[in-house]
């Protein structure tokens, strides 16, 4: 089954091509940071304009990329939610418009069971169950994935998420928008131990996070004077210090011995580098995409959708509806 996936949640627009026998047979993202960096963060009507304008010429890069016509398309998958109210709508319709035209099945997506999947598109897989930690946008979870369909939040921010924490601290330091990459490209000619910022929430028991007072932390250290890349790679250390104790806890809750890392955030290499010995040391494996897949991609979106349909699910009728708040864990409820 080959499956188109469209991806449209907030500022990138992606196509890709799911083949559930040769794999991933395109990927075409485009990012709209230039449209949005004059504003300092994501303008909702602006993006979803931006999507209007790329899509057409997306499917036919992704068609050609595939060496394939239309026609040969068995299934549209495309984000559902969460994510911007407009953007959604536009990737829907199109979704919809283009399943109609051929005459072929669609289907929603959720766009975080995309992230949290997306290391199924390459080898070696993650085996059911595991653990997940999601550091996508404004989400930083951390999620049981017991099957396809099956998650329990074990916890997750309570204020920013680590994406927000790093584009707000970056911001600070005035490295511009989205400023996270450039922060821990800074952080890499920076001391990890020059200033001693807090390990939020690790002095409490559960898996709740929180990330605001450290943005606070970083504001005070800029005005105080201190070397920008000296806060970086502090405020970076931090970050991973603290997810490290709290993914701890969640394996030795859940008895779990694989980790699955997604989302933006999860091409952040030191992050990477810690959890692979993390797990080493216990034994266990950790598993995240490849960068490109890390950020929001249409693959995921494909994947997910070839997984669903061959267990029989489909829209139900012609129309759509989007979902711009839609927990994870409301797919628990639907089995």
């Amino acid at each position: 089954m080959r499956v188109l996936g469209i991806e449209t949640s907030c500022d990138e627009t992606a196509i890709a091509i799911f083949d559930t026998e040769r794999g991933l047979l395109a990927n075409q993202i485009h990012s709209q940071t230039e449209v949005h960096a004059r504003y300092g963060g994501v303008v909702p009507e602006l993006a979803a304009r931006d999507h209007v304008r790329k899509l057409p010429l997306l499917l036919r890069a992704a068609l050609s990329e595939a060496s394939m016509s239309r026609h040969e398309i068995d299934a549209v998958g495309y984000t559902q939610g969460p994510g911007l109210q407009g953007a959604l709508m536009t990737g829907a319709a199109f979704a919809k418009g283009l399943a109609r035209v051929l005459n072929r099945p669609a289907l929603g997506v959720h766009h975080l069971e995309g992230h949290v999947l997306a290391p199924l598109l390459e080898q070696p897989q993650p085996d059911f169950p595991f653990l997940a930690l999601l550091v996508s946008g404004g989400h930083t979870q951390l999620i049981g994935v017991e099957r396809l369909g099956g998650y329990t939040l074990l916890g997750e921010s309570i204020d920013d998420a680590v994406g927000e924490a790093f584009d707000k601290s970056a911001k600070l330091m005035g490295l511009g928008y989205p400023g996270g990459a450039a922060l821990s490209k800074l952080a890499e000619q920076g001391r990890r131990d020059a200033l001693r910022f807090t390990r939020p929430m690790v002095d409490r028991p559960g898996l709740d996070l929180s990330f605001s007072g450290l943005k606070t932390a970083v504001s005070i250290a800029v005005a105080s004077g201190h070397d920008h890349a000296d806060v970086a790679a502090s405020f970076e250390q931090a970050v991973i210090d603290t997810l490290v104790i709290k993914i701890k806890r969640a394996l030795a809750q859940t008895g779990y011995t694989q980790l699955v890392l997604a989302g933006g955030v999860a091409a952040n290499q030191p992050l990477r580098a810690r959890l692979k010995t993390l797990m080493a040391e216990r034994g266990g494996e950790v598993f995240y995409p490849p960068p490109i897949l890390c950020t929001d991609n249409a693959a995921m979106i494909a994947l997910v959708a070839a997984l669903r349909m061959s267990r029989g699910e489909c829209d139900a009728s012609a129309g759509f509806e989007v979902r711009p708040r839609w927990p994870l864990v409301a797919l628990s409820a639907q089995i």
